[in-house]
């Protein structure tokens, strides 16, 4: 193991001996940088040390072909730096080998995860496939930058996607580097898309049914060729549940006798129970049952679950004179109904089935008449005759 003071002079007039197969010149000024000296004539600098556990280690700075003397020697001296300070470079270097590109990552690890707890992963695959991965499949993790996912954000924008749109790909990057960092992925120790502002939605449109209009409501359904429409629309008006979690519903998830539905698996991939109310109770025991079929409110035709009602629905809220009224609108109603019953936010989270209250609170319409009554309470406590 020769000790030289290595310098330029040493590293072009250095070869090995015709009985050699290699010589290892080790510099005298800095601990563990040495050239590399093969019979074939190639030279090559490297640095060899011991980790935190003792075992020796080599990593590869360059062969002398390419750097000059000068540009190893500085390389060696950062490296020294960075062992100073408790890197371990050569098992740097292999997790980085490990970093997986954004497309392998959405492949390997984010996509078998979610199919097999999200209901609505397809919306998640049309993301990736026309916005994220376009943009980002090919680079590592560690190279996807804030800066280029706030690029892309700003461009979704200016080709005139919805500010929800736009949205959407910020909080899908946020969650696959959250859960690369969960699951340990190399790459995802810095998550790029935190912090990012999102754009201001103004577009959650609110639609409440007044009493009146639930009676033309009511009307326009009982006259639909559909003879379930009328227990599709009444039990989505008074469970506040989604349309296909009715319609995919059994009869096995109903215990009439403990006034329990249990909703299998909701959107937020959990079962729920629903509370049976009187009404509800009154509208499930008049539904008719079809013989070897389990489905609660199956198409008479096939007895599997509707793929859709559009049709009979959009005849009967025209007739009725509601043809802004989206079915999902029951749903509103029905919170809408309850907080003006004076019912806590709590027990409408509950029912709803809603993880965050903040998505409970933007359903919590109060109507003039209650806000009014409201107002009316300070009346009572100051005297202004």
């Amino acid at each position: 193991m020769p000790k030289v003071a290595l310098d330029t002079v040493v590293v072009r007039n250095t070869w090995c001996l015709p009985n050699q197969a290699r010589l290892d010149l080790y510099d005298t000024a800095i601990t563990g940088f040495m050239l590399e000296i093969r019979q074939s004539g190639l030279k090559t600098y490297y640095l060899r040390y011991r980790n935190a556990r003792g075992a020796q280690k080599q990593v590869r700075i360059g062969d002398a072909q390419t750097l000059t003397f000068k540009q190893a020697k500085h390389i060696a001296q950062r490296f020294k730096t960075r062992l100073l300070l408790g890197e371990d470079i050569v098992e740097h270097k292999k997790a980085l080998k490990q970093v997986p590109k954004l497309e392998e990552f959405v492949k390997d690890y984010f996509l078998p995860y979610i199919k097999q707890y999200k209901r609505g992963w397809k919306t998640n695959v049309s993301m990736l496939k026309n916005h994220i991965l376009p943009e980002f499949g090919t680079l590592y993790l560690d190279e996807i930058t804030q800066t280029a996912i706030i690029k892309l954000h700003c461009l979704m924008k200016e080709k005139g996607y919805a500010a929800v749109t736009c949205n959407n790909a910020v909080i899908m990057m946020r969650y696959m580097f959250n859960s690369a960092k969960k699951w340990e992925v190399n790459g995802a120790d810095v998550n790029p898309a935190k912090g990012i502002a999102l754009f201001e939605v103004n577009n959650q449109r609110e639609r409440y049914l007044t009493k009146e209009e639930v009676t033309r409501l009511k009307e326009a359904i009982y006259l639909s060729g559909n003879t379930q429409l009328k227990y599709i629309v009444s039990l989505l008006l008074f469970t506040g549940c989604r349309k296909r979690e009715l319609l995919d519903a059994k009869w096995e998830h109903f215990d009439l006798d403990r006034r329990s539905w249990r909703i299998p698996t909701s959107k937020s991939g959990k079962s729920r129970y629903v509370p049976i109310s009187n009404k509800m109770l009154s509208i499930l025991l008049q539904v008719p049952r079809f013989e070897d079929c389990p489905y609660l409110l199956p198409n008479p035709k096939t007895l599997k679950p509707f793929n859709t009602v559009y049709f009979a629905w959009n005849l009967a809220r025209t007739r009725a004179g509601l043809a802004d009224l989206r079915m999902h609108d029951l749903r509103h109603s029905f919170a809408s109904f309850l907080i003006n019953a004076n019912r806590s936010l709590y027990e409408i989270q509950r029912i709803l089935g809603h993880t965050q209250i903040s998505t409970t609170q933007r359903y919590a319409h109060l109507t003039q008449k209650t806000l009014i009554e409201a107002a009316n309470a300070v009346d009572d406590v100051i005297d202004w005759s």
